[in-house]
């Protein structure tokens, strides 16, 4: 049991990092809208973050360096360097802004589902006081940078409302056939395409490809330890995506219209607490939203540390700026009268439609001999990679021209 401890990785923070309120709220939404029909997009969604996020470790335990200081090493003209890390920081920003609105929008849910709605009038705005709040002490614990300890604590609440999903699940006696059919037939029922890619984009989390790859070379130094970054990330991302279906098959047998808080969302583990449901998901939710408020600002600036060659000091005045962009946009975004289950599926989304650029990226690095030379990928891993790239820009171009009503 000691040395399987010793041995954990990143895996499950990065399995975390997609047991949020996002996952929660469209997974949730999709049982209640389509049923079973959906869980196929996150097979689809497992099997992606496995494959990519395999890359990921293996280039941060082979080069000993982050996504995104390979990135800005590699690529020797200068005007493309630019280009490419204008992109690069675009995305992350803005994908990860997106996500830190639905990460507070989570908390703000969990707080309303035990106090109600708390607002602050000035003027013609409305200001959510339970998004400053939580923008509050995710600022605290970044600037001081010891959050380590209440992020342990918080983790093991979300894992408490992860748990009593699975056994929901169960509960319910789902319909075996209609289940497998689900998990194996993909389907696109009329007005799923954003919740298709708003479950990728809840599970295949961009910005966790540049964590990853910075977290593993700090916690396995030598090639001999490839096997167990690998098994660490199978097992860890296998069980997120197990609790994922789970919400899922939950929220499926709900019997009302629509999700509109965090009370509504209760309703997928009533059958297993009852009239206490609430408070169990209100505090997972409260606890996924602040891990999760406290690691994306934080992906950020490592991500734009690696593009722009700063020195990777975290008290750092350019360091502390990234974090506290992010979370300023973040805390304006879930105050700005919005229902927060909007803006959690509109980060969901934005996070699906980003993916390929960051995986491109990421399956051009991975080849090169120059960097990881025979760990480089092989030619089924480049199959795995290029499909799931293919099928991510896909989606992704369709979603767009879906929110701008083209198609």
């Amino acid at each position: 049991m000691k040395k399987w401890i010793n041995n954990i990785g990143p895996g499950p923070l990065i399995a975390a990092a997609f047991i949020g309120p996002g996952t929660v709220t469209l997974c949730s939404i999709a049982g209640l809208d389509f049923g079973f029909s959906l869980l196929w997009t996150l097979v689809l969604s497992i099997i992606a973050t496995i494959v990519l996020q395999e890359m990921s470790a293996r280039l941060g335990i082979i080069s000993k360096k982050g996504l995104s200081q390979v990135i800005r090493d590699e690529i020797e003209n200068p005007i493309l360097k630019n280009i490419v890390i204008t992109l690069i920081l675009l995305a992350i920003v803005i994908g990860n802004a997106a996500y830190e609105a639905g990460n507070i929008s989570g908390g703000v849910l969990g707080l309303e589902a035990v106090f109600g709605e708390k607002y602050l009038h000035i003027l013609d705005i409305n200001i959510n006081l339970y998004s400053v709040l939580l923008g509050i002490i995710a600022f605290v614990l970044l600037f001081l940078g010891n959050y380590k300890i209440l992020e342990k604590s918080l983790i093991f609440l979300v894992i408490i409302m992860s748990v009593s999903f699975i056994i929901t699940a169960i509960i319910t006696k789902p319909d075996l056939g209609k289940l497998m059919q689900g998990l194996f037939i993909p389907k696109f029922p009329k007005g799923s395409l954003l919740i298709i890619i708003g479950l990728i984009g809840t599970t295949v989390v961009p910005y966790n490809l540049f964590l990853h790859a910075s977290l593993v070379k700090e916690k396995w130094k030598n090639v001999s330890d490839l096997n167990l970054a690998r098994n660490d990330t199978v097992i860890a991302i296998v069980l997120g995506g197990i609790v994922s279906m789970c919400i899922v098959i939950s929220s499926a047998s709900l019997n009302i219209e629509s999700i509109n808080n965090a009370a509504d969302l209760a309703r997928g583990i009533e059958p297993l607490y009852g009239v206490n449901s609430k408070y169990i998901l209100a505090v997972g939710l409260f606890s996924a939203g602040i891990t999760s408020a406290i690691t994306a600002p934080l992906a950020a600036s490592y991500v734009a540390a690696g593009c722009l060659g700063w020195p990777l000091k975290m008290k750092s005045f350019k360091f502390r700026g990234v974090w506290m962009f992010i979370l300023l946009v973040g805390v304006l975004s879930s105050s700005s009268g919005f229902k927060p289950i909007e803006v959690i599926k509109f980060a969901q989304v934005t996070n699906g439609i980003l993916l390929p650029v960051i995986a491109g990226f990421l399956i051009w690095i991975v080849n090169k001999e120059s960097i990881l030379g025979k760990y480089k990928n092989s030619k089924i891993q480049n199959s795995i990679g290029g499909i799931i790239l293919v099928i991510t820009i896909f989606l992704g171009l369709k979603s767009i021209l879906k929110v701008f009503e083209i198609l």
